[in-house]
């Protein structure tokens, strides 16, 4: 239910849709909200997994997946890199100092450097969310060494 006053992302009161549509009718969702429910895991989900197809106990289960946790968070904090092949990796990406504008005073100001972590997805992982993608590239990949190949042996003349 909304609250007295308050906006429904259309730039009209709640109160004023309801006189407009009648009283029973809600105000249509805004635009770019998701309608449907997607799939989503959570760290629960994610341990009762491991738990099931290993055969472990949750406890057991969640005791893994924190010291999985805490590796990546400790090299990637030491400014390691933590490399899973057909995965990805987790590496420290550091921003550089810039200067930047106060969106609501029009100031400028000085916004200092940032030590972030950075995931990059591997092939295997990018193939497995998008296969017609990595087949369009993998394609592409003999198209573009055949076309090498002359290019090659007319510098080497």
């Amino acid at each position: 239910m909304h609250r007295r006053g308050h906006c429904d992302g259309y730039g009209t009161l709640p109160t004023e849709y309801a006189r407009r549509h009648g009283p029973q009718s809600r105000p249509p969702e805004p635009f770019g909200r998701v309608l449907d429910e997607t799939p989503r895991m959570n760290k629960t989900d994610l341990i009762e997994h491991l738990a099931a197809k290993h055969e472990l106990s949750k406890a057991e289960a969640g005791r893994v997946l924190e010291t999985l946790l805490d590796a990546i968070v400790t090299t990637v904090k030491k400014g390691g890199a933590v490399s899973i092949p057909g995965f990805g990796s987790f590496k420290q990406h550091a921003r550089a100092a810039r200067n930047g504008v106060n969106p609501s005073t029009g100031a400028k100001i000085k916004i200092a450097a940032a030590k972030l972590p950075k995931f990059t997805p591997g092939a295997g992982f990018k193939a497995a969310v998008d296969p017609k993608a990595a087949a369009k590239k993998a394609a592409a990949k003999p198209a573009a060494k055949a076309a090498a190949k002359p290019a090659a042996k007319a510098k080497k003349k």
